[in-house]
Order: structure tokens, then C-alpha cells, then sequence
């Protein structure tokens, strides 16, 4: 896909996503939002193999969400993959409904159960290893938030993806700036980032991760055969696509009124229609 329909399958999601965290009153609204851009180049166009009959083909390339409690825009971009049927995604927010607020392997398409803030890289610089062990020419993709970079259990992960040279592994930091408590260089300082990743010895890549041709350009720029890890650095807009919520801390996990739901997809909608003409 090219960045025109990737751009138009992100505001679908986007559309999609406001409406289920609506209907469910609950959700990581802003940092689903701010990743979702991210999300849908890699399910759509970066990732391979992929196949919803076929959720464990050993040759896919794998995602762990780091930041589970953005589980939100997973579960609208695994919808959109064919992973999740509509009637399903409709349950979340309900009793019995096999989708939580973090990513549980019984949802298919979900590689791990995640959401406690820094394991995720560490899950996939496993994954990695198993690879390279196997022989496999699968990749592992890991997506974390800013705030979850307080976590040292993250630098271990990393020192490690360096150590056993793993090109096969792309870290994605969702640099929206807001962490529930505010901002992260007031919360825990973490600037910065692009130089402390360097220093662990990642392949470091910015981004415009509001942009879907900056973001296919990153993900391009990619070089699988250097022996270093990848650290792609995503400076995103909290809340981004709904213009009450952009750069706004309390949408970190906030709740739409029947008002702020119907403008927000209002306002959606203008640049769907928008990008079809």
C-alpha cells in the first residue's frame, strides 16, 4: 500500500477506534491515537506473512506491544487485518468478552500477554534470539511508549540486542511526550533519547510517526544485515486526529462523553472523505 491508502486506513481506524472506547467507557484513548499511524504501516505494509487463517505461521514477523495498555489500537488494526471479527471487537467493555485492557494470547493475533511497562523488549529480544537460533528469517517488531522508558529492565533488554547483534529486532518508542502524570522530562527525564540509544549501540532511526511517508521512508531506511539492532524514535502528537485531544495529558486514559464522541468522529470523518475524493 502506498501512503495515500495507508493514510486513509489509519483515519478508518481511527474513526473505529474512538467508537469502541466509547462504547466500552474506557481506554487509553490518547496513546492509542498516537501510535495508531505506527501501527497500521506495520500491519499493512512492513510486517510479512501475515495471515489471519493462519495467526501462528512460524514464518510471520512478530509484534509485542509493549505499552499493552494501548491495546485499543491493536485490537481496531487486528480487526482491520481480519484477525478479529467486528461482533467481537463490539465486546470489549462488556462481561465475557475475551478482550481486556491489555493483550491476552487468547486474542487472535496476539503474540503475548503485555502491559507491564518494560517487558516487552525483552520478550522480543527472545524472539530475536530464536530466530537467529532457527535459523528463521522472521522479524521482531516491539512497540513501547516514552514514559515506559523509566523501566530499567528496558536497558538491559537493550544491552543485550547489542551483545547478540540483532538486526532482526525493531524498537519503536511512541514519542507522544505524556505519560499519565504528565510530561516525561518533568515525570522522569529521558532526553536524550536518540543519543542514548546511539550509545547503546542501536541502529537509531527519527521519525515523524503523525506522518505515514515519514514513516514508510523509516521503515525503508532499515538495514536487516548490519549486526545492530533498530531503534525506530516515532515523535508523535498525544491524542493526534482529534484536535480537543492533541497534546492533552488527561486523554492519556480518558473517558468520551455521547458530545466529544460524535464531533470527534465528525471531525473524522471530513478527512476520510477527504482522502476518497
Amino acid at each position: 500500500m502506498n501512503a495515500k491508502e495507508l493514510e486513509l486506513l489509519a483515519e478508518k481506524n481511527r474513526k473505529r477506534l474512538v467508537e469502541v472506547v466509547y462504547a466500552a467507557k474506557a481506554g487509553h484513548i490518547g496513546g492509542d491515537l498516537s501510535c495508531l499511524n505506527v501501527m497500521t504501516a506495520l500491519y499493512f505494509e512492513v510486517m510479512k506473512n501475515l495471515d489471519p487463517a493462519h495467526p501462528k505461521n512460524p514464518d510471520r514477523d512478530r509484534f509485542v506491544l509493549s505499552k499493552g495498555h494501548c491495546v485499543e489500537a491493536l485490537y481496531v488494526t487486528l480487526e482491520a487485518k481480519g484477525y478479529l471479527k467486528p461482533e467481537v471487537l463490539d465486546t470489549l467493555g462488556k462481561f465475557g468478552s475475551i478482550l481486556s485492557g491489555h493483550p491476552t494470547i487468547e486474542v487472535p493475533g496476539i503474540e503475548v500477554n503485555s502491559g507491564a511497562l518494560g517487558h516487552g523488549l525483552s520478550i522480543g529480544v527472545g524472539m530475536a534470539i530464536a530466530a537467529k537460533m532457527d535459523g528463521k528469517d522472521y522479524r521482531t517488531f516491539v512497540m513501547m511508549g516514552d514514559g515506559e522508558q523509566g523501566e530499567g529492565s528496558i536497558y538491559e533488554a537493550a544491552m543485550a540486542g547489542h551483545k547478540y547483534q540483532l538486526d532482526n529486532l525493531v524498537a519503536i518508542i511512541d514519542r507522544n511526550h505524556l505519560q499519565i502524570s504528565g510530561n516525561t522530562e518533568d515525570v522522569m527525564p529521558i532526553d536524550s533519547v536518540k543519543e542514548r540509544w546511539g550509545a547503546f549501540g542501536w541502529d537509531v532511526i527519527e521519525l515523524n510517526g503523525d506522518s505515514m511517508e515519514d514513516i514508510l521512508r523509516a521503515f525503508a531506511s532499515i538495514d536487516y544485515t548490519n549486526k545492530k539492532p533498530h531503534l525506530l524514535l516515532s515523535n508523535t502528537t498525544k491524542g493526534r486526529g482529534v484536535s480537543f485531544m492533541e497534546g492533552i495529558a488527561k486523554w492519556h486514559h480518558g473517558v468520551l462523553n455521547e458530545e466529544q464522541c460524535r464531533d470527534a468522529v465528525a471531525e473524522i470523518e471530513k478527512r476520510i472523505a477527504a482522502l476518497e475524493q
